[in-house]
């Protein structure tokens, strides 16, 4: 005799699935999370999905429910749900609930990059070929995301005057390594829209190293703005280290240049960023940045320090405080700039210099495999970047990936 369902505990699996997605969803992009991190988070989340397939109809239509009512969490659960399934009506519900807007497409893009792309390949050709621009759009997230290459060249989706679709579709083009787009890529290098400019130089510097493309970049990093530091960071891993330095040193004190400093990994930046870490808007920034050319770990190896006092980096209790901005540098330590200085001191003949430095040791392919499997998420990142800057077609190595998968490509 089966099991009874019990609509409380179902419920609170669909409720677990949806707010547990959420957190991966800013987990995969954080800095104190590792692949360990990653992989107890997503087994919760397969737990409860688990949970969701042990109900069988009733678990979907609560989910379905959930999916229509709530956002990208609950479209990301039902969204798994129906696809494994292979029923056509449910697969087509969590289509439309996933494209119907952008921040629910988050979902069902993960959703499709959860499950196996031999399971979801039909579903995500289907919609790369759609006629329905929300539509292509998530089958080029997800094909992205699986790191599989459309059965057609990206050129032919930026023909599409929309631009959601077309920031998508240039950011693509250096996730998967596209080595056939470079001409009709270069036609955004002036876009009006920052976005499709900020890609455009992105996937032209990582893929194919274009000139236009990197000076492009350069010029977004010392704008500033919301691409500037991933704009610097992709920049300076492309020009040498004398070059790097001296542009690094023109961006002058900002997180732009901070963020330069951390990807180029010279360890002659050391001091400089002691320097920005006395500064409360990019101490922590440098402290991270320090950490990742040295490979020290701020909390547990002592050098972090308090909050300065007085300092208000994001919102506050104050509701007459129009300062709404969320703290970016949330989750990163504050360093203290005595510990650092004195640890510095004792060690800076450890690191040899003219050389690039990632975690405390000069970058080698050993390095970015390590930095893969026990680096926090950002430094993994930079790691997935230098990997596929070593040559030319070669796919982002995809950080976001469910852990379970990840734990299976590194062997």
């Amino acid at each position: 005799m089966a099991n009874p369902i019990i609509p409380m505990i179902v419920e609170q699996h669909a409720e677990e699935a949806a707010f547990l997605w959420g957190q991966r969803d800013n987990a995969v992009y954080a800095p104190h999370y590792n692949l360990k991190d990653i992989v107890r988070l997503d087994n919760r989340v397969e737990a409860h999905l688990d949970g969701l397939r042990v109900a069988g109809d009733p678990g979907w239509e609560l989910i379905k429910g959930a999916a229509a009512d709530g956002g990208a969490g609950a479209v990301f659960a039902a969204a798994v749900l129906a696809l494994e399934s292979g029923k056509e009506d449910r697969i087509t519900f969590v289509i439309e609930q996933g494209c119907a807007k952008p921040a629910k497409s988050r979902g069902l893009i993960s959703a499709l990059g959860w499950l196996p792309y031999s399971r979801v390949k039909d579903v995500i050709r289907s919609l790369c070929s759609s006629s329905r621009t929300p539509l292509k759009r998530v089958g080029i997230a997800a094909a992205a995301v699986q790191r599989q290459h459309p059965e057609f060249t990206l050129a032919r989706a930026l023909i599409d005057n929309d631009p959601l679709l077309r920031r998508r579709v240039l950011q693509a083009v250096g996730e998967l390594g596209a080595t056939d787009v470079l001409t009709t890529l270069k036609s955004f290098l002036n876009n009006e829209d920052k976005a499709c400019r900020f890609w455009a130089a992105w996937s032209g510097t990582l893929v194919y190293n274009d000139p236009a493309a990197l000076s492009t970049l350069q010029g977004i990093a010392e704008a500033g703005g919301p691409y500037a530091e991933a704009a610097a960071s992709l920049a300076a891993r492309r020009l040498d280290i004398g070059p790097a330095n001296r542009w690094r040193v023109k961006l002058g004190a900002t997180r732009a240049a901070i963020a330069a400093a951390g990807a180029l990994g010279d360890p002659d930046a050391l001091p400089w960023l002691i320097e920005q870490m006395q500064t409360p808007p990019l101490a922590r920034l440098a402290g991270e940045a320090f950490a990742t050319i040295t490979g020290v770990h701020l909390s547990y190896d002592k050098l972090d320090g308090p909050k300065p006092e007085g300092f208000e980096p994001g919102p506050n209790d104050n509701p007459g405080d129009e300062n709404v901005v969320m703290d970016v540098d949330d989750n990163l330590s504050w360093p203290s700039v005595e510990n650092i200085r004195k640890w510095y001191q004792a060690r800076q003949k450890d690191f040899a210099r003219g050389a690039r430095h990632l975690l405390g040791k000069p970058l080698s392919p050993d390095v970015l495999q390590l930095t893969l499997r026990d680096g926090r998420q950002r430094q993994r990142a930079a790691a997935a970047l230098e990997l596929s800057l070593k040559k030319k077609g070669t796919p982002l190595w995809e950080v976001r990936a469910p852990g379970f998968r990840q734990v299976e490509w590194l062997g």
